[in-house]
C-alpha cells in the first residue's frame, strides 16, 4: 500500500465514502494507520461517519495509557442520529487519546481521516485490506439500508 494510490469509492446511496489505500480497516468501520511498526492512529471511516451524520460529544470510558480486549467498551459518541458505545477494534494498548476532540469533536465531522483522528493503538492485530474493507461493506450495505429505512419510518 502506497500513500500515492488513489482512494477506493463506496457509493452509499448517492453518498460516497472514500476508502484511503493508505491504512487498513476494522470491520467495525474504523481506520488504523500506522505510525511506525505495531502503533497505530485509529479513527472513524468515512461510511462510519455518514452514518451517524453529526457527531457532537464525545466521552471515554478507559484513561490512556491502558491495555484492552479486543471489543472492549472504552467511550461513546452521541450524534444527531444516535448515542452510539465505543469498542475497541482489537486487542493492544491504548497509547493515547486526541484530548481535542473532547473540546470540539467537529473535525470527527469534517476530517475524519486527519485531525478527527481518535486514538494511538499498539497491536499486531491483523485487520482489512483496503479492497477488503469495501467488499465488506458491500456484503452489509443492504442490511444497513434496511435498518436506516426502519429508523426513517
Amino acid at each position: 500500500m502506497t500513500d500515492s494510490a488513489e482512494p477506493l469509492v463506496f457509493m452509499m446511496g448517492q453518498f460516497e465514502a472514500v476508502i484511503p489505500q493508505d491504512r487498513v480497516y476494522s470491520t467495525k468501520h474504523l481506520w488504523l494507520q500506522k505510525l511506525e511498526p505495531q502503533l497505530y492512529r485509529v479513527g472513524f471511516t468515512s461510511y462510519s461517519v455518514r452514518l451517524l451524520q453529526d457527531v457532537y460529544f464525545l466521552e471515554w470510558r478507559v484513561e490512556a495509557p491502558t491495555i484492552l480486549r479486543e471489543k472492549q467498551e472504552i467511550g461513546e459518541v452521541e450524534s444527531s442520529k444516535a448515542l452510539s458505545t465505543l469498542y475497541a477494534p482489537a486487542v493492544g494498548e491504548l497509547v493515547q487519546f486526541n484530548e481535542h476532540l473532547l473540546e470540539d469533536p467537529t473535525p470527527i465531522n469534517t476530517d475524519c481521516y486527519g485531525t478527527g483522528w481518535l486514538y494511538d493503538l499498539r497491536t499486531t492485530a491483523i485487520m482489512k485490506t483496503p479492497a477488503e474493507y469495501v467488499a465488506h461493506l458491500d456484503e452489509g450495505w443492504e442490511k444497513t439500508q434496511n435498518m436506516l429505512k426502519g429508523q426513517i419510518n
